[in-house]
């Protein structure tokens, strides 16, 4: 019995993101050159409603990992660009319901700034498209 268990308690189960039933945290990287421009990507996947829209790189936060760690590996795995991470600045819900008012999605994204370091970016994963924009241009898009 006490086998059993032990390998039960190892072996977390996989828990779907529609209809879920707990939020899932994800870091979101806002990353920023010294001239203060900041990187956004296209997303290429996610929810149909994220597809082709510009944000800031990001994903979801994975066991054992801090936020911080989480937004730079997210951050170098989609665009190829290496940053300090320095802190997280805020964290908002992202809620999505079906049309019968159930609960399909529940995200916490939370918004970690990381300092450039190298990398000109490019869209690895989960892009079409990456740039460095100015605050006002990033605003825009």
């Amino acid at each position: 019995m006490a086998d059993t268990l032990a390998t039960a308690e190892a072996t977390p189960q996989a828990i779907s993101r529609d209809y879920p039933n707990r939020p899932f945290a994800a870091a979101l990287a806002i990353c920023r050159k010294p001239d203060g421009s900041l990187l956004l990507a296209q997303r290429s996947k996610g929810p149909s409603t994220s597809v082709g829209r510009w944000g800031f790189p990001g994903g979801m936060h994975e066991i054992g990992e801090t936020i911080l760690t989480a937004a730079q590996r997210e951050l170098s795995e989609e665009t190829g660009v290496d940053a300090m991470p320095r802190r997280v600045i805020d964290a908002f819900d992202v809620i999505g319901k079906d049309p019968d008012g159930r609960i399909r999605a529940h995200y916490v994204l939370v918004c970690v700034v990381l300092d450039w370091v190298a990398g000109a970016g490019e869209p690895i994963e989960d892009a079409t498209a990456v740039g460095w924009y100015t605050v006002d241009q990033a605003l825009e898009r």
